[in-house]
């Protein structure tokens, strides 16, 4: 079998992100309005400190109540999307205000300073990183920011991610330690695991993004983790009995399943479960000997005392060889209707895969996989 996983390996849409040329004019028209409307509240001021009409920018001449109208001007609410705003040490509520209109969280400073200046709490606001929204009214900003729910850091785990994999990226954008992730793991009871899992978290870490605020350990966010995957699986209809074995088979398509040949992967693996015969997928040996398939050797593929040799062992593996998305649990739990026992994807750039249940129109497709290989400098 070839295995896509290897060759492509994991990369986030929001890590490649490349603004447009349309984007970037957007986001300046957005810019151009919030200084805007900052403008308008040091054009009131002036004016009603002069006590004459002034001109607002490219608005014509506005009186002073025209002006102080659109200063207190307020979003209707509850808000759109997310944003991170970060609070200085020491800002005022004036200064928050004018932060917060430059995202777009409130419409005015003036409306956030009167909302502030009415909230019984606004003064223990503290300094950090925060999730509000664009377009909130601004007193359910202030009611948000007197939480003092800060953001330390978001972490994502994508689909196929193994443990170890995981546990690397909390430790690289969190204040976690390797230490603490380890020590949790070593007592699964403490996260939540359900028994089924035999106290094997591989599997179990959900693939999603996690907000982790200052309050979080390394239990509170691997129980989240796994506590989402409980939901998931509840979610589907998956009986309880059956998790552990659907969280395996979903980690192989994950990492086998090229995009839109989820479900007859997951009816091959049935199939061959069926009958007994090795499921001989390179990922399974991939993920016991830790390095990519290409460079396992026909001994090692063949080593009975490899306890992920896919070839040699019928049945699933020992352990889920990652965390499944719910696209690969649903397939897991609901295989394409089939009789196939092979499958070769056949252009890697593209993901064709083409399945059979005859050997030897698998060797054909493998055949087209070596010369397509071939010429692509595979």
């Amino acid at each position: 079998m070839t295995d896509p996983f290897e060759t492509f390996g994991h990369r986030l849409p929001e890590e490649t992100g490349r603004r447009t040329r349309s984007t970037r004019r957007s986001a300046a028209r957005t810019r151009r309005r919030r200084r805007h409307r900052v403008g308008l509240a040091v054009a009131a001021c002036l004016a009603l400190v002069s006590g004459v009409a002034v001109g607002a920018v490219s608005d014509g001449v506005a009186t002073v109540r025209e002006l102080l109208a659109r200063v207190d001007a307020d979003f209707d609410g509850p808000g759109d999307a997310v944003v991170r705003v970060e609070i200085p040490a020491g800002a005022t509520g004036a200064a928050i205000g004018a932060i917060l209109a430059e995202a777009d969280v409130v419409a005015s400073v003036g409306a956030f300073t009167t909302a502030f200046a009415r909230h019984p709490a606004a003064a223990g606001i503290q300094p950090g990183v925060v999730e509000l929204y664009t377009r909130m009214r601004a007193v359910d900003a202030v009611e948000r920011l007197a939480r003092n729910e800060r953001v330390k850091n978001r972490v994502t785990v994508p689909e196929g991610f193994t443990l170890e994999q995981v546990l690397e990226r909390v430790v690289e954008q969190t204040d976690i330690t390797r230490d603490a992730l380890d020590a949790a793991i070593a007592d699964p009871q403490s996260l939540g695991l359900p028994d089924k899992a035999g106290g094997v978290v591989e599997g179990w870490l959900f693939p999603a993004t996690y907000v982790v605020t200052d309050d979080d350990t390394a239990v509170t966010l691997l129980a989240r983790m796994i506590a989402q995957t409980s939901a998931e699986l509840e979610r589907l209809g998956i009986p309880t009995e059956r998790w552990q074995s659907i969280i395996t088979e979903a980690s192989i398509i994950e990492r086998e399943a090229p995009q839109g040949y989820r479900g007859k992967v997951a009816r091959v693996i049935k199939n061959r479960l069926a009958i007994g015969m090795p499921l001989g997928m390179d990922a399974i040996d991939s993920f016991g000997l830790g390095i990519p398939a290409h460079l396992i050797t026909r001994a090692q593929f063949n080593d009975p005392n490899l306890p992920f040799a896919s070839r040699v062992h019928s049945g699933l593996p020992p352990t889920p060889i990652g965390n499944p998305g719910v696209a690969a649990i649903q397939a897991a739990a609901s295989p394409t209707p089939g009789d196939w026992l092979w499958f070769v994807t056949v252009n890697l750039h593209t993901g064709e895969t083409k399945f059979t249940d005859d050997y030897n129109v698998f060797l054909q497709y493998r055949r087209q996989f070596q010369v397509w290989a071939a010429a692509n400098g595979f």
